[in-house]
């Protein structure tokens, strides 16, 4: 007939006589109070629920955290690949600057292309550390997914009539900003 676990680990020198009072009283204390009508926690088992909880939570998070990683990757390759197909790849003689942050960027233009990005026709997108010129519908798609790319797309203005207090003066051709 096997013989208890207590009897096994007493046989075994792993615990003593002692131990195993201490165990039995225990038990036993338990069982009375639960014939009483108290309610009795287990508190090991209360811990490893605990625990159990504490390790879904932080599984919840980091699978939460994860997806998002991977969403931002994959709105940077549209990105990416908007900006490649739409580009406009040819460059002049003239710088443009314009604004990135708290530092002032230069791009060299030819005069059509500084003319339509002043008019609002082209944008200035950043990938990467590449800046590119794509056109004003593009732009505005790239900044559905990612405001931060787009750092120069003005208004379209057109060819709008506007009450200008300085239409009287002439400005120099060759000013140059």
């Amino acid at each position: 007939m096997a013989k208890s676990l207590q009897d096994q680990l007493l046989k075994a020198g792993l615990a003593n006589k002692k131990q195993a009072v201490r165990a039995k009283k225990a038990k036993n204390s338990k069982e009375k109070l639960k014939r009483a009508g108290v309610e009795v926690t287990d508190e090991a088992a209360e811990l490893a629920r605990q625990a159990e909880e504490q390790k879904l939570a932080k599984d919840r998070e980091l699978n939460r955290q994860k997806t998002e990683r991977d969403r931002q990757v994959a709105i940077q390759a549209q990105i990416r690949q908007l900006v490649q197909l739409n580009r406009v790849s040819e460059r002049g003689d003239t710088e443009f600057r314009f604004p990135e942050g708290t530092l002032v960027k230069t791009l060299m233009l030819n005069d059509r292309q500084r003319t339509a990005v002043v008019n609002g026709q082209l944008a200035v997108v950043k990938t990467g550390d590449n800046y590119d010129l794509v056109p004003r519908k593009v732009a505005m798609k790239i900044a559905e997914r990612d405001e931060k790319c787009v750092l120069l797309c003005n208004d379209d203005s057109g060819d709008e009539v506007q009450d200008d207090e300085y239409a009287d003066y002439q400005v120099p051709d060759d000013l140059m900003w």
